[in-house]
């Protein structure tokens, strides 16, 4: 974690605008992002997707291209170019924040040329199961010959990808057939998540990471990386497609290799089972946190169930409860938001409820989310229109308290099916306490024990303008109103 009571910020969300902006966007944010209290800045895949300037960065294509070379049909990506990504990174550090970078090592897209490769189809929902052999072309020649003529390749890479790099692919360009193929004398990973039989393949070209040449330039990329820009960790893409023990080992090489320098690391295992995620922390040894999938989802019931959900199990088999030290907390974010294909979001009226509980506990490590944050209206892939509301001002309400207040015994009340609380008492150099109380139904409170006699309490939403001041035993009567959340700071 970046620093205590840290906060990451994704900075991006699925449908942002092409055009180049978003590095712009971040270097005029960073200072104000910084002085709320975010910590951490989560940048998306910086370098050349094989969409160009409409990718978002999952369609991994050259990662050293980081928006200054002509490949894809466009010399920028989809936020900008090098120099801008540069200038946001600058204004990121002055404001005393961390960069993790997005990392997408589990396959490559748009290949330069086709090679001719031997490979056996394989079921799609049973990996393990063969259907036959036979000689297909693959786009797996990855030449970057828009790099490679505009470059010393001495500053980035003169590797050239080939078919022997990768294990599996989807694509037959000899027949134009969408099947899914192992290439010859190649096997899927393990261990990896046990979906589908093996869910080693996602998409694209499925890198081999046992090849010593692949693991050797995905090694020097994190160094090159680090050293070029300066981050400070990564969020890694698609953990459960890749053998678990990859990610420890690469992590190790880098943080051996940059002695003393604390590099961070979150990987996206997505599934809703918090057994999947304690299995993959213990098969990497706590290299690296992971998201708190379950979480989420447990937000999503909530916030479509209304008040039939039963608040005091909010936290029940979560990441958050069970394993905090290594959960990243989120309420959404660009897979999750409408439209896409993992799509679960929370509804708007229960997103305040939601960070109050990721931003305000003690548990984890959050993270705020750009669409609800800044909010955003698009075009989904199916033409329909989509909006993204702001929750700005309560989400900075929640940092200011976090901030200056969430330290401390924390104390839950959760003993009511619809509305619950709990308190953060202080330390010795952060001498205020908090409570917070919100509810699914209607309007609520909570009696909470502050161990402090005649203090007087604020609600920070402004939902609620009276001022509680806890009795001769030090106790109070803290409201919220139906279907919000308040929180209560000592003055």
């Amino acid at each position: 974690m970046s620093s205590e009571n840290g906060v990451i910020f994704q900075f991006f969300h699925y449908k942002y605008k092409t055009g180049g902006f978003l590095w712009k966007e971040l270097e005029t944010e960073a200072a104000n992002l910084g002085q709320k209290g975010v910590t951490a800045i989560w940048f998306p895949p910086p370098y050349k997707g094989a969409g160009g300037g409409f990718d978002v960065g999952y369609g991994a294509y050259d990662l050293f291209d980081l928006g200054e070379f002509p490949q894809k049909g466009t010399t920028p990506t989809k936020y900008g170019t090098r120099g801008e990504l540069e200038a946001a990174l600058t204004e990121v550090k002055n404001a005393k924040m961390q960069a993790y970078v997005d990392t997408v090592f589990n396959h490559k897209t748009g290949g330069d040329y086709t090679e001719l490769v031997h490979a056996c189809e394989v079921d799609w929902n049973d990996r393990n199961r063969v259907y036959g052999c036979r000689d297909i072309r693959i786009f797996s020649h990855f030449k970057f010959k828009g790099r490679r003529d505009n470059s010393d390749d001495s500053n980035y890479s003169s590797m050239e990808w080939h078919w022997w790099h990768f294990d599996s692919a989807d694509w037959d360009n000899l027949r134009k057939e969408k099947k899914l193929y192992r290439l010859k004398d190649k096997v899927f990973e393990t261990p990896v998540s046990p979906e589908n039989g093996n869910y080693d393949y996602l998409l694209g070209v499925d890198l081999d990471t046992r090849h010593p040449e692949v693991d050797g330039e995905l090694r020097y990329w994190g160094r090159w990386i680090v050293d070029n820009l300066g981050v400070n960790g990564f969020r890694i893409d698609a953990v459960k497609h890749i053998r678990s023990e990859y990610f420890k080992d690469w992590l190790n090489h880098l943080r051996v290799h940059f002695s003393g320098r604390s590099l961070f690391a979150v990987g996206e295992y997505w599934s809703g089972n918090p057994d999947d995620l304690h299995g993959y922390i213990s098969a990497t040894e706590g290299t690296l946190s992971v998201f708190d999938v379950p979480l989420h989802y447990r937000f999503f019931s909530a916030s479509n169930s209304g008040s039939s959900y039963d608040m005091r199990t909010i936290l029940d088999r979560t990441l958050m409860k069970e394993q905090p030290a290594k959960a990243v907390t989120f309420v959404d974010n660009h897979d999750t938001q409408p439209g896409e294909k993992l799509e679960s979001w929370v509804e708007p009226w229960f997103k305040p409820l939601a960070y109050a509980l990721i931003l305000l506990r003690k548990e984890g490590y959050p993270c705020i989310f750009y669409g609800d944050y800044y909010g955003d209206r698009y075009t989904r892939d199916d033409g329909l229109d989509a909006t993204m509301y702001s929750h700005k001002f309560l989400i900075d309400q929640f940092l200011i308290a976090r901030k200056a207040y969430g330290f401390g015994d924390q104390h839950d009340y959760f003993d009511h099916p619809n509305t619950i609380g709990w308190t953060r008492l202080g330390n010795s150099d952060h001498p205020g306490s908090m409570a917070v109380v919100l509810t699914n139904g209607g309007d609520g409170y909570k009696w909470m024990n502050m161990f402090r006699t005649n203090a007087q309490y604020t609600d920070i939403t402004g939902h609620i303008g009276n001022i509680v001041t806890t009795n001769s035993d030090g106790w109070g009567k803290f409201p919220c109103l139906g279907g919000k959340v308040s929180v209560w700071l000592q003055q």
